[in-house]
């Protein structure tokens, strides 16, 4: 990783000044995911694609009591030998981080042009917010995790989601042939972004929403079979929910979760030419809500006295069966993980028995969550690239080196 100073934003002189922009200083459609548009982008998502309100709701926010320290010379491990926390940050690309020990503020730091009120792009740690609404959603009965997809989504039935249940869909277990690739832009995962409006649409036979995409898609192998990350998985899993409970994504983000664990800001979430949200990666939020979700996962699901996520739900993302280690370890992916870590409920569990668990997406959003350290980190990034084995395992190990290191 490069050793050299970061520009930001403003460095790069990105969307400054009056319009028109020069080309060079212009953050478009066709180029907001690359370095170094992303560096602005990612804080300005709603100036680009539509956007959904995830509403706050009126109750009272949840508390961060503060107790700062200066942890910028803590040692942490990157490359393989401890560096100074500031210098790691930089060789990560972060936009902000923020450290909670014992439901405490130790640490909040913004760069890039960031600042506490900013909402910043989740990428795939969505997967996981996506993840706790669908565990209220079962917790009052309205779906569950054996129902077969096309028992909520009936139009689906005769196409390959016939035998896809809501599990297999939660722990990316469905057959589904999608190529997340995104390296290549032919991929499915880049070409579906044209549907969600996240690129300039180049396909003009693609379906016009993403609601008819699914129907289109086969599969490489039955349901049910080894872990295979997919985002197009969480995105018919929100469809699941909405049909589930009558409503919209954004609206159930809103009522289920962001009101209930005490949000101090509102969140919003991307959705296509017909108000379909992006559920894999499409929410924003603050710094300070993302470490409030975190912090709700600590504490086992509740806020206070108040069971927000069904303990049910935390208990079974962190209960491992055979079966599900097994569908993990036969994919790629578990070489990049310590043995017996696992995916679960949309979840990156490093280790149950702690327990040790992450929400990640691409471009090095992170949320850590440490039990016996009692540390939450939460962390937004730009990355110069989508994901590499190389950013991504110096970003865990080095976020859990840190979470050890302030528990003492």
């Amino acid at each position: 990783m490069t050793r050299e100073r970061i520009p930001t934003a403003a460095d790069l002189g990105l969307m400054a000044g009056p319009p028109p922009f020069p080309a060079e200083r212009s953050v478009t459609l066709a180029n907001w995911q690359e370095p170094p548009f992303n560096r602005w982008a990612f804080q300005h998502v709603g100036e680009l694609i539509p956007t959904a309100r995830i509403a706050r709701g009126d109750g009272p926010v949840a508390r961060l009591p503060e107790d700062v320290r200066d942890l910028t010379r803590t040692p942490v491990r990157s490359d393989g030998r401890p560096v100074p926390l500031a210098t790691f940050l930089e060789r990560t690309y972060t936009d902000g981080i923020i450290v909670l020990h014992g439901g405490r503020v130790l640490m909040e730091s913004y760069v890039n042009g960031m600042a506490a009120r900013t909402r910043h792009l989740l990428m795939s740690v969505s997967k996981s917010v996506t993840s706790v609404v669908c565990g209220r959603l079962v917790g009052r009965g309205l779906l569950s995790p054996n129902d077969p997809v096309t028992t909520h989504l009936p139009e689906l039935a005769g196409t390959s989601w016939d035998g896809c249940t809501v599990r297999h869909l939660l722990d990316m277990r469905a057959g589904t042939r999608f190529d997340e690739d995104y390296t290549n832009l032919d991929a499915d995962v880049r070409v579906y972004e044209q549907i969600y409006l996240w690129r300039p649409r180049t396909n003009l036979d693609l379906p016009v929403d993403i609601t008819a995409y699914y129907a289109t898609l086969g599969n490489e192998r039955p349901h049910g079979g080894r872990f295979d990350y997919r985002s197009i998985l969480t995105d018919l899993l929100a469809w699941v929910m909405e049909r589930a409970a009558g409503a919209r994504f954004g609206d159930l983000v809103a009522n289920e979760l962001w009101g209930p664990m005490g949000a101090e800001a509102d969140a919003e979430v991307t959705v296509d030419g017909h108000g379909n949200a992006m559920a894999d990666g499409g929410i924003c939020c603050t710094l300070r809500d993302l470490a409030r979700f975190g912090l709700l996962i600590l504490r086992d699901g509740r806020r206070g006295s108040e069971q927000v996520i069904p303990r049910e739900w935390i208990q079974d993302t962190l209960t491992a069966d055979p079966e599900t280690v097994a569908a993990f370890a036969a994919a790629p992916d578990a070489v990049e993980f310590p043995a017996g870590a696992y995916y679960r409920n949309q979840f990156w569990v490093v280790d149950p028995r702690g327990p040790i668990l992450m929400a990640s997406g691409i471009n090095g959003q992170t949320v850590l969550v440490h039990g016996p350290a009692d540390v939450v980190i939460a962390k937004f990034s730009t990355w110069p690239v989508a994901w590499t084995p190389d950013f991504g395992v110096t970003t865990r190990t080095g976020l859990i080196d840190l979470a050890e290191r302030v528990a003492g």
